[in-house]
């Protein structure tokens, strides 16, 4: 029987979800359709515990899946499997825009969605060995670079296996005695934001699975001590199917809780937030990215503040809780934008929130911006998290954009405010708050170096400013 392990590496830093990580999917799929085609196949995570090589042995492939952060981290783990003599295949979104520079790790690289391009891939591994018959697949023949022609994406996500429930609950941790747990029922965003890679990696066009498919999976899940996350990039971005969703989930009757990501248009329909919260909706993640009016129109957010403050209005009036996040670092940004931000989230009273520093991903078209305009200065992609400033900004030196986002956080998730929260009864923001204080103080800690280094950096942009990054801090 051939084998092939999966592996995830570790993210490189902290961030405010490290002790809240999730497994990504696109392993445990492809795990799913190997053992399905007869193959031997697991998933290694290794935010979980350390890969132990040794048991790479007698291993046919490897697949080692990253993102833009873990990217230096896989080409490392790649060089180690393939002196081992073992072949190498990467995925996920960095190495699909930057295939080249994988292919100094890897034996072959796959761009794209996963699924149709590995099942043509490890076919022609066990019979002629044709690569030129794999579609999206990019790989070293001598001497020379191809990538063949990009694999078509699935048109019927039903025809792909749901991930295996043994691997899954084998993998997700426990958040306050809850498992949780990642289900995945869409592809695609027809939003094209100015700073994401997803549309480049699934594509604008909206796919879906169907309602039975999706309930035969959160059939196995069906336990009070499971909450579900559903990955979807934007859960609700074609209402009626939503709405047929929610209907089917709340005649099963489900036990479980669930959480998702959604757009601020998801408040035009009340009639799909009310479904969403009798379905068992805990919390959302919503890209609130500014308050600025200007930065909202040149990332292309297609939304605006009015539209913002009655989305979470109606999802507080239904008992959701929401959970914000701002991006600083657009163009049109300031101090004056962070100040106003980090008043606008309190005001609100949003559950949480992360503020997080614009980001160049490859793939995305402020990535190609930037680099034309020679403003990306570390190519470091371990700094690639949101967390770590990287180009020059406009509106403020890179030192001051990172300050920003420590202050963000300091200021929404302080003590003052807390006990502001504790009077309100609002125990959950208490909790996290509390975990979000230790985390920043701890990243602070462990990236003292890099925030020495920004402060020598003398790049242009306004003067910089001192901050006093205590809690009682007033903007």
């Amino acid at each position: 029987m051939p084998r092939m392990i999966f592996i995830e590496p570790k993210a490189p830093n902290l961030h405010i979800f490290t002790q809240f990580q999730l497994p990504r999917l696109g392993n445990y799929i492809l795990a799913t359709l190997l053992r399905n085609k007869g193959w031997e196949a697991d998933v290694w995570n290794e935010a979980l515990g350390a890969i132990d090589y040794d048991q790479l042995h007698g291993t046919d492939l490897v697949g080692i899946s990253t993102i833009t952060s873990t990217a230096p981290r896989a080409y490392a783990m790649a060089d180690r499997i393939r002196a081992m003599g073992i072949a190498v295949i990467m995925g996920g979104p960095h190495v699909t825009f930057l295939a080249e520079e994988a292919l100094a790790h890897a034996d072959f690289v796959i761009r794209g969605e996963g699924e149709l391009a590995l099942s043509a891939f490890v076919d022609q591994w066990q019979g002629e060995r044709q690569w030129a018959q794999v579609p999206g697949l990019s790989y070293e023949k001598r001497g020379v670079i191809i990538h063949n022609t990009q694999a078509a994406a699935v048109e019927d996500l039903d025809t792909l296996p749901h991930p295996n429930p043994a691997l899954l609950l084998r993998d997700v941790r426990s958040v306050a005695g809850q498992k949780v747990i990642p289900v995945q029922t869409s592809r695609g965003c027809p939003f094209d934001c100015a700073f994401c890679s997803v549309t480049g990696m699934f594509g604008r066009r909206y796919r879906f699975r169907s309602t039975e498919h999706i309930l035969e999976e959160l059939r196995h899940y069906n336990h009070p001590k499971h909450t579900l996350f559903f990955y979807d990039d934007n859960f609700t971005a074609h209402p009626a199917r939503a709405k047929a969703l929610l209907r089917a989930m709340i005649a099963e009757g489900f036990k479980f809780q669930w959480s998702t990501q959604v757009r601020v248009d998801v408040a035009r329909d009340e009639e799909l937030l009310t479904l969403m919260k009798e379905a068992g909706c805990h919390t959302v993640y919503i890209g609130f990215e500014s308050v600025n009016p200007e930065s909202l129109k040149a990332m292309k957010k297609g939304q605006d503040l009015d539209e913002i403050k009655t989305c979470i209005r109606l999802l507080k009036r239904r008992g959701i809780h929401i959970h914000g996040m701002f991006v600083y670092g657009f163009d049109e940004d300031n101090w004056a934008t962070v100040k106003e931000t980090v008043r606008f989230a309190r005001k609100t009273r949003l559950t949480s929130a992360q503020f997080l520093i614009l980001t160049p991903l490859p793939g995305s078209e402020t990535y190609e911006r930037l680099e034309k305009e020679g403003r990306i200065l570390f190519k470091d992609w371990n700094l690639y998290d949101a967390h770590h400033a990287v180009f020059q900004p406009r509106g403020f030196s890179m030192a001051t954009l990172q300050k920003a986002q420590i202050f963000s956080h300091a200021r929404f998730y302080s003590k003052k405010e807390s006990l502001l929260r504790l009077f309100r009864l609002h125990v959950v923001h208490i909790v996290i708050a509390r975990y979000a204080r230790q985390i920043n103080r701890l990243w602070k800690r462990k990236n003292q170096t890099f925030l020495k280094a920004l402060d020598l950096l003398k790049t242009p942009g306004p003067a910089s400013i001192t901050l006093d990054y205590r809690e009682q801090v007033e903007l």
